[in-house]
């Protein structure tokens, strides 16, 4: 009996499975709960992920994938599901998570490179074929017979971004908070469909012909671009707008009970790796790897790019200042 059980140990390691036995590793599903706009980045990543993991360790892991709007995403963590890990639009989401459903530690951006944030994006337009409105930048957007496409910022988190943007951009060539906000109140005049997320709207533009311009993520720009059957659209680069920095972390208190802390750390400490960093680049994300940044120099425009912290004063603040009950842009989209 015990030379039948060593035949069986040897044959279990030879063939891959004693190493994930060894090391406890019975097959494993991750839950990553992310925004709206990621889809096909952690589609093409879990899969490169799960064959790393599995050379590295012999263990099988699986994925499921959870997408829609950033704030949604965290309200629904909050309410019990059960993420082992989220990339959200805002760090100030998974900041909600820990204060509110104390999953994981208040400096949880500290764990990862440049605050837990592996890769960053900015806001475009994308135009129809032609530009028939002769878009250029954000002062174009508010023009009389302009139709806008954009996120709800109530629900999605890059909405908030886009706000940002806009608001940033205005701060900056008109001198004041109130030029500022006449500014967004007119461009939020002209906006014809607010969809509760990024892909929505994309939807909304795309497929049901709605509004003259979609103003979205700079990747789900490009994606659009690739999935055009012909050149049906333009991307338009304004000539200032914001860093966009989304977050990651593994949700501690959910990785201890499903016994995945080892597997989801890594999958998200992976995303800083050069192969990581490539499918980044690939799926129109800007890396944050300087080797791959040089590779895709010329995909990724050079514009002046303002940061959040330096003229909002952060996301907690921004957060208060613009997007909670009563605040700026409830103020704003009433008077609409």
């Amino acid at each position: 009996m015990n030379k039948r059980i060593l035949s069986l140990a040897v044959i279990l390691f030879l063939t891959g499975s004693g190493k994930a036995l060894a090391d406890g590793g019975k097959p494993l599903t991750l839950l990553n709960v992310s925004y709206d706009a990621t889809r096909e980045l952690f589609q093409e990543y879990n899969k490169a992920f799960g064959e790393h993991w599995k050379k590295e360790t012999g263990q099988e892991l699986s994925f499921d994938l959870s997408n829609g709007g950033s704030g949604k995403q965290a309200r629904a963590v909050i309410e019990g599901l059960e993420a082992d890990v989220v990339a959200l639009a805002l760090s100030n989401d998974i900041d909600v998570i820990s204060a509110k459903a104390g999953l994981l530690p208040k400096n949880w951006q500290i764990r990862l490179p440049n605050n837990s944030s592996p890769y960053t994006s900015t806001i475009v337009f994308l135009v129809r074929k032609g530009n028939p409105k002769a878009i250029k930048d954000w002062d174009d957007l508010v023009k009389p017979g302009v139709s806008l496409v954009m996120p709800n910022p109530k629900t999605g988190g890059g909405s908030r971004w886009i706000f940002l943007a806009a608001w940033g951009y205005a701060l900056d060539h008109f001198g004041s908070s109130e030029k500022a906000k006449e500014f967004v109140t007119q461009y939020y005049k002209n906006v014809a469909v607010l969809d509760s997320g990024a892909r929505g709207s994309a939807t909304t533009f795309s497929q049901r012909g709605i509004g003259d311009v979609l103003v979205t993520w700079e990747n789900e720009a490009y994606l659009l671009l690739k999935e055009s059957s012909s050149s049906d659209y333009e991307m338009i680069t304004p000539s200032e707008s914001i860093l966009a920095e989304p977050s990651v972390a593994w949700i501690d208190k959910n990785d201890e009970k499903h016994h995945s802390e080892k597997a989801a750390q890594a999958y998200l400490k992976w995303l800083y790796s050069p192969e990581g960093q490539e499918i980044i680049a690939k799926n129109f994300y800007r890396p944050r790897l300087k080797s791959v940044q040089a590779r895709y120099a010329s995909r990724f425009k050079k514009i002046k790019l303002f940061t959040i912290d330096k003229v909002f004063g952060g996301w907690k603040k921004a957060q208060a200042d613009f997007f909670a009950d009563g605040a700026v842009f409830d103020q704003i989209y009433q008077t609409k």
